[in-house]
């Protein structure tokens, strides 16, 4: 499963299932909505990691619902796809409280991308908590991994590196780039030590979680 959650409120159904399968064949996970009070139903029963929000759907267009959702204290990062072009649309849009504004029609490359730079942003500004899977979620300013609702200890070292990887999910990241992570200017990086944080990690988070790329490094897969 994906570390990520995208909310997905779109109006128009087949446009909505052809974001939808393109964003799961992804890896992300998805959730839907069609309507505005469906989407405040999900939106308070379930948390989510990025909003996708068309503007003119049903019961509520989305500049307010938005704006209804970040005066609840809702800060999920929030792109709006719309078929509204004008300067003057787009102002509401980020009036209202959203991080970005794709203009219909859009190609689903261009939405990849846009919502990976504004997931990117969230982790480095936002969100403190990435869901791994079901039962296993990372705290990140505290350097935390629960597994069932029980913290499980672990070195500093280890909770680093898996902070390093939730931060670059699905990239390759080099032997270079994890000892300058891990380890301070005055230290010895030790490959042997790092083999061991990432069997650690295995063991907590599953084997097939972090892949070895032969002679470049590791992939967590997210």
């Amino acid at each position: 499963m994906s570390t990520s959650r995208i909310f997905l409120l779109e109006d128009d159904v087949q446009l909505s299932d052809t974001v939808r399968q393109f964003l799961t064949h992804q890896r992300y996970e998805v959730l839907t909505a069609y309507d505005a009070h469906e989407a405040q139903d999900l939106l308070y029963e379930q948390s989510v990691d990025l909003m996708l929000l068309d503007v003119k759907v049903p019961y509520q267009n989305g500049f307010d619902l938005l704006s209804d959702l970040r005066e609840q204290g809702n800060q999920t990062p929030a792109i709006f796809i719309t078929s509204l072009h004008s300067v003057e649309d787009l102002t509401r849009g980020f009036d209202a409280g959203c991080d970005d504004y794709i203009r219909k029609p859009f190609s689903l490359k261009e939405l990849q991308l846009r919502i990976e730079a504004n997931l990117k942003k969230s982790f480095d500004t936002h969100q403190n908590i990435v869901n791994i899977d079901n039962n296993k979620y990372f705290k990140i300013k505290e350097y935390q991994l629960f597994v069932s609702s029980t913290s499980v200890p672990l070195k500093h070292k280890e909770a680093k590196l898996l902070a390093f990887f939730l931060s670059h999910a699905n990239e390759i990241v080099s032997h270079e780039n994890i000892f300058a992570q891990l380890w301070d200017f005055d230290e010895e990086p030790n490959g042997a030590s790092l083999r061991t944080y990432i069997y650690t990690l295995r063991s907590h988070l599953g084997k097939n979680r972090i892949e070895t790329v032969k002679n470049r490094g590791y992939r967590y897969v997210g």
